[in-house]
């Protein structure tokens, strides 16, 4: 690829990245603003989904409640405005912190050491490690993505987490991907100078299906551009509790993230209040008992303060894809 392709997509990424001084971020496209309704359109769906019952017991608000938007220079591209309660940030953000990154799962911090649980080992002593605790980068659930290869392989496999695989199953129902299966998921961790350089995911057997992304704690600058890096990227604004599907066009477009950005407000914060039965006579869900004890532990804000210490100079994002091709239950 000659470098004049790659002109434009690495001067948009270091416009963005600058630090002195900071990018104007007058064109970063913002749902929630109305300059910006020229550049989005806004989508319903009519596809007969009943309310699910699933929703407020993954932290997701009623359907009618979620804003839906495509960009309309990256056909394929859904931005849904933060579908998620303060009670169901809570959980997920937590979940990453404190499960996702044991083992059997693989982190970023294996090459140096090997640990159990990275998260209780930050707080062992009750005293946080803070070198430890900005350590971790990524972490890899289901199919392990292997970085040096670019492959997936049923040796380097482990059970995807039930709750996760629900919560797409939920968004992917209600988009109309009715035959999505979540099968590997990467969590990236950001601090706010981190940064994630212009890529693409290429790596599934199946890359006709599509690609969800979930947001939680501090915001993003996101730029998505198209197959090559000759196309300028738009630059897009997420924040705490957004997902973005990537399918269809937009499945294999370059896309990265040159800057954190402070996010204004705390919406895992927001009117967090105990709505969630703790004597449940039946359960529906192998993992409903546990999610709900989790919620009602993280309404305590004594049990929340130290994933919320985090998340207020962090950001986090959970990337979900389907390895395999409908017809195939292994590589």
């Amino acid at each position: 690829m000659s470098g004049k392709c790659e002109d434009q997509f690495m001067k948009t990424f270091k416009f963005y990245r600058a630090r002195v001084p900071p990018p104007p971020l007058s064109k970063v496209i913002d749902v929630d603003n109305a300059a910006f309704a020229d550049k989005i359109t806004k989508l319903t769906f009519d596809n007969n989904v009943e309310q699910d019952d699933r929703l407020e017991l993954l932290g997701l608000k009623p359907f009618a409640h979620w804003p839906v938007f495509t960009i309309k220079k990256h056909p394929g591209l859904i931005f849904i405005r933060n579908p998620f309660t303060s009670h169901g940030q809570r959980y997920w953000i937590r979940k990453c912190l404190e499960k996702y990154p044991r083992k059997p799962n693989k982190t970023n911090i294996d090459i140096e050491v090997i640990l159990e649980d990275w998260w209780e080992t930050c707080y062992e002593g009750h005293k946080c490690n803070i070198q430890l605790l900005k350590k971790l980068r990524w972490t890899t659930l289901g199919y392990h993505h292997n970085w040096d290869t670019k492959e997936y392989s049923e040796a380097n496999r482990n059970n995807f987490p039930s709750e996760l695989s629900e919560l797409c199953d939920v968004v992917a129902t209600y988009l109309g991907y009715n035959a999505f299966r979540a099968e590997a998921a990467i969590v990236n961790y950001y601090h706010m100078n981190s940064t994630l350089s212009a890529h693409t995911d290429h790596s599934e057997i199946n890359l006709e299906a599509p690609l969800f992304s979930f947001s939680f704690g501090q915001s993003a600058i996101f730029l998505i551009g198209g197959e090559d890096k000759s196309t300028v990227p738009s630059a897009v604004l997420l924040q705490s509790g957004d997902i973005l599907v990537m399918s269809k066009e937009a499945r294999l477009c370059y896309h990265a993230v040159p800057k954190i950005l402070s996010s204004p407000s705390s919406p895992w914060n927001d009117n967090v209040e105990d709505i969630h039965t703790k004597d449940v006579p039946k359960f529906r869900y192998i993992y409903e008992k546990d999610v709900i004890v989790d919620m009602n532990s993280n309404q305590n804000n004594g049990n929340w303060s130290i994933f919320n210490g985090y998340v207020q100079e962090s950001r986090i994002n959970v990337n979900i894809r389907q390895v395999l091709n409908e017809t195939q239950s292994r590589l």
